[in-house]
């Protein structure tokens, strides 16, 4: 990430949480609203996270139990990343797990843990994890636990260039039943040796890549491949699983500063496909938006959600591929204008695709979900999940899953200065 842009997220999150010390939810106030449309309601749904939670990863286990992480930062106390499994019949298996625990762990809103189950049963987990060596380097840590998250004894970590440089925004996946791929931006290119020079108007010696490994159940790794040798610097990567192989998408940076979404796929053999664009949108900003892409797939059709502020208006589009992301149809427009925040997430089931975004206008931030028809000719449903007392980034990105029985969301909000995490099952 680039370092400028990294003080920016750090600032702008101490300035958001001081702000928001005042802004306070109307406890009397409902916390969703009911839907507009549409045959799908908004159902409470309580998560066992403290006061102080953040940064939620949401996914739904071959076995069908619902998996949530997050992070737990209070004042004066270390930083903490947990875990929970619930299912609809028996509601939450266990009190929350801890993962790992350290001031180390970085717990930011923009680049946040990532959990994963393989068929295998085991877990997986990816955090962010700060460099002792320089305060602006950072790894990306991976974890697995072979006892259903009562113990991690295994940990690795992803980059091993050895350089104090800036390394996260990872994305996982499963490799068969029992390994696991991960992409993640690398910065090792951009860390300069001692008594190297600067080029002269540029922050960094060189550019952020995306690079990708695979790591089997004994947290052997392979061989890193760099898919891209110019991403953006700071925006979050996702990734899907297609008919075809996992299909990763990421926001690209030229070398005229176009920041578009592209897509490649990782083969039988490990190689990776050319980065295609999903859409040629044209946004040219000097900085990164920390606003990245987000995937969801089916068979060989995918569907990709992101933000962009192409001829100046920021806008929500999604887009569909039926090839496993060969070439993408036009995009359709989710939503546009002033209010929109972006920080997307996107699920596809046999009915419908499903995208979350975030709004904010001057009485507060909502959360937005959208069912589509699976061709994205039509627009089935349009619903305000919740109003936030969160305002800027202090909400992070909200995750979505779907099952047969609808959508699952969780997202940060801010009740008394504090983080909080929030859920909410959306279901007939």
């Amino acid at each position: 990430m680039d370092m400028l842009i990294k003080s920016r997220i750090a600032i702008a999150l101490v300035v958001t949480i001081a702000t928001l010390a005042s802004c306070k939810r109307d406890d009397a106030a409902p916390a969703v609203a009911k839907p507009a449309n549409g045959d799908y309601v908004v159902q409470d749904w309580v998560l066992p996270a403290q006061p102080g939670s953040m940064a939620p990863d949401l996914r739904v286990a071959p076995d069908g139990r619902v998996l949530i992480s997050w992070l737990n930062r209070q004042q004066g106390r270390r930083n903490v990343l947990q875990f929970a499994s619930y299912t609809e019949a028996g509601g939450w298996q266990s009190l929350p797990r801890t993962i790992a625990v350290g001031q180390s762990l970085v717990a930011n809103w923009a680049d946040t843990p990532h959990l994963l189950a393989t068929a295998d049963g085991a877990l997986w987990v990816q955090w962010l994890q700060a460099n002792a060596a320089s305060p602006s380097a950072y790894d990306v840590a991976l974890a697995r636990s072979r006892d259903g998250g009562m113990t991690w004894t295994q940990i690795t970590r992803v980059n091993n260039d050895q350089t104090e440089s800036e390394h996260g925004f990872a994305a996982l996946w499963p490799r068969g039943a029992n390994a696991i791929g991960i992409a993640w931006l690398d910065g090792r290119e951009q860390h300069m040796s001692p008594g190297a020079e600067q080029k002269e108007g540029t922050h960094h010696a060189g550019a952020m890549q995306l690079r990708a490994n695979a790591f089997d159940m004994d947290l052997e790794r392979g061989a890193d491949t760099v898919v891209d040798a110019r991403a953006c610097d700071c925006c979050q990567t996702d990734v899907a699983i297609t008919d075809r192989g996992p299909l990763l998408a990421w926001r690209d940076r030229s070398e005229d500063e176009v920041r578009d979404i592209v897509v490649a796929r990782v083969q039988d053999d490990g190689a990776w496909t050319k980065p295609i664009p999903v859409h040629a949108d044209g946004w040219k900003v000097e900085a990164c938006p920390v606003n990245g892409p987000a995937i969801a797939a089916r068979g060989n059709e995918a569907v990709v959600a992101w933000y962009s502020e192409s001829g100046g208006t920021p806008a929500v589009r999604i887009a569909r591929s039926t090839n496993a992301g060969d070439a993408f149809a036009p995009p359709v427009q989710v939503d546009t204008g002033a209010v929109v925040r972006g920080q997307v997430d996107v699920a596809i089931d046999e009915q419908q695709a499903w995208v979350a975004w975030l709004r904010e206008d001057a009485k507060g931030q909502s959360l937005m979900l959208a069912r589509y028809a699976p061709d994205l000719s039509k627009r089935l449903q349009l619903i305000e999940v919740a109003k936030l007392g969160a305002r800027g980034h202090a909400s992070g990105t909200p995750r979505l899953a779907v099952d047969a029985g609808g959508a699952w969301l969780a997202w940060t909000d801010v009740v008394d200065g504090a983080a909080d995490l929030q859920g909410a099952r959306i279901a007939r």
